[in-house]
């Protein structure tokens, strides 16, 4: 099965390489360390510890593990890797130089080999589930402790991995640690072969979000200069496909909230001007964050056509839409406005985050609707009645905190690990 499946990977390698091309010709973001894709140029590090975080949202679960693990091993270098753009931006914004970054390599055994030569990793910490059988049996024969981070699996998904138990048997056998999110999601993996004596309950770190200390500062700051005293919408990490609805509810909006400002935040950056250009097509007055000016009383729509500043949109605004949820793209993160106590929208499209999101209708901390009607009824509705919308928010924030303790859970696994392997460095020196 493991020939075959390298077999695959190097016939796949041709398209993998021809589609990376082609995404860097309309985005240059995507010709960015384009060589770490296909396993070159990655930093050179005697040692490290690495976090793997494949996109925006994992990148935002990892940023408390990765300060609580640079206190911790304080003299260590983190590394962490992306598979996006969008990704790797967070990363900057988060953390700047202080921890190294690149991007994770095509899974061919070559491609993985020069990463292992190039990074050492002392332990490896997958957050969230992404099954990488080279890269994880690269850590089984070095010797690397791999931790599955906030695991899960969907029960839809269990069938399709079982398609290829030979593999999966395979991949879960070299000494991964499972720190499953939920006892349900422990027993799909045990079902797949991981080992019951490294498969553990710890819980999601998505819940132990920490926001910057200065946010309600700035963010006051940034309402008051760019968008004045009026109410503010936010509609975050959009999709093709979404925006036009979004602009359909706002445009309703304005019917009945005449001086109601949209913060409009695509999710990539290489749709901030097309996403201007439909914005314009709308009639409705727009002004781009890099214009670097504020909104006029005419400013209906505010693009947020920049990278590492939603949670600064999210806490300048009143009521939230998180996007690609409207389309079947499968939702963006409830719980990063939550934390602020915001009133939270989301459509039907759920299915990345399934149990978040049935945990926050379940419990009246989020509101969910089907099309752009809905939405403009809904977001009127949450400014018509400002005790409702508190009750929302209020909601949302009693479920993170009930809920917090992941992280702490994560670091009694992960933190003798990492030292065992120290230790045993240091005693055969």
């Amino acid at each position: 099965m493991r020939l075959l499946y390298n077999l695959l990977a190097y016939l796949l390698l041709l398209p993998y390489a021809a589609y990376w091309l082609l995404r860097s010709i309309g985005d240059s973001a995507y010709r960015h360390k384009i060589g770490q894709r296909f396993g070159f140029g990655f930093p050179e590090l005697d040692r490290c510890i690495w976090i793997h975080a494949v996109s925006v949202g994992e990148v935002v679960a990892a940023v408390p593990l990765v300060k609580a693990l640079r206190q911790r091993f304080d003299r260590m270098p983190v590394l962490v890797t992306t598979m996006t753009p969008t990704g790797a931006a967070r990363v900057e914004a988060a953390f700047g130089d202080d921890v190294f970054h690149s991007y994770l390599p095509y899974e061919t055994p070559d491609a993985v080999a020069r990463f292992f030569r190039s990074v050492r990793p002392e332990i490896a910490l997958i957050v969230e589930t992404e099954i990488w059988p080279n890269l994880y049996r690269g850590c089984g024969t070095r010797r690397i402790p791999l931790v599955l981070v906030s695991a899960r699996i969907s029960p839809k998904s269990v069938g399709s991995y079982r398609r290829l138990t030979p593999l999966f048997r395979d991949t879960l056998s070299h000494g991964i640690v499972i720190a499953a999110q939920s006892r349900a999601d422990a027993e799909r993996f045990l079902s797949l072969g991981a080992e019951p004596s490294r498969t553990r309950v710890t819980g999601n770190i998505k819940f132990d979000i920490e926001l910057p200390e200065d946010l309600t500062r700035r963010a006051a700051e940034t309402r008051a200069a760019l968008f004045g005293e009026r109410k503010v919408w936010v509609a975050a990490s959009t999709h093709e496909g979404e925006e036009e609805r979004v602009l359909a509810a706002h445009r309703q909006l304005l019917d009945r909230h005449p001086d109601l400002l949209l913060v409009l935040v695509p999710r990539h950056p290489q749709r901030f001007d097309p996403v201007a250009d439909l914005i314009g097509k709308s009639g409705m007055p727009c002004v781009r964050r890099t214009a670097g000016r504020p909104c006029s009383a005419e400013t209906q729509v505010f693009l947020g056509d920049t990278m590492g500043e939603l949670t600064l949109f999210y806490a300048a605004g009143d009521v939230v839409f998180v996007g690609g949820s409207l389309v079947p793209v499968g939702g963006h993160n409830l719980l990063e406005p939550a934390a602020l106590g915001l009133p939270v929208i989301t459509g039907p499209h759920v299915f990345n985050a399934q149990d978040i999101a049935e945990m926050f209708l379940r419990r009246d901390a989020c509101r969910q609707v089907d099309d752009a009607g809905e939405l403009a009824e809904t977001v009127a509705e949450l400014f018509d009645r400002p005790t409702r919308a508190r009750q929302l928010g209020d909601n949302a924030r009693r479920i993170l905190e009930e809920n917090r303790g992941a992280l702490s859970a994560l670091m009694d696994l992960i933190v003798p690990l990492l030292q065992r392997r120290l230790d045993g460095q240091s005693g055969s020196g």
